[in-house]
């Protein structure tokens, strides 16, 4: 596990040391667009938390967020995909404070992306990699949900 964390730190290093402003593609267009496959989608999206949302459980969210599922080396530390993994990735990460991607994407489709990676983007497989389980999947959700910060 640890050599994992070891490999994404030393990517996004390199990542800062090659990044230029002209060179980064910047967080993604549109990211309202879904990232399951459609044949996937409908039972992504059936998919409910069995965690009830607390502030622990946020608490554990950020830690792993910040830690152990390595999210912050491309979303960035406010989740906006500034995070210097992510510069160099097209599209790049998704920006985790556009309230809008939260209201379009529910939970069962955002752990669908953390347990199998997001097709023809630079998101791993963090279940299915063994970074994170099931239920540390579903804490970090529970922070991401945080990043909107003005919900309409």
């Amino acid at each position: 596990m640890r050599g994992k964390r070891l490999v994404m730190t030393v990517c996004s290093l390199i990542a800062v040391a090659v990044w230029s402003a002209d060179g980064w593609a910047a967080p993604e267009a549109d990211p309202i667009k879904p990232r399951v496959p459609d044949a996937e989608r409908a039972d992504a999206r059936k998919m409910k938390s069995p965690l009830t949302v607390t502030p622990d459980i946020i608490a554990k969210g950020k830690e792993l967020y910040e830690g152990k599922g390595t999210c912050v080396n491309c979303h960035g530390m406010t989740g906006e995909g500034d995070g210097p993994g992510g510069m160099l990735l097209s599209p790049g990460p998704r920006n985790f404070t556009n309230c809008k991607f939260h209201k379009k994407r529910n939970d069962g489709e955002l752990h669908w992306i953390i347990k199998n990676g997001s097709p023809g983007t630079g998101m791993p497989a963090l279940i299915k990699g063994g970074v994170i389980t099931e239920e540390e999947a579903w804490m970090t959700i529970a922070y991401e949900r945080t990043f909107c910060k003005n919900p309409e």
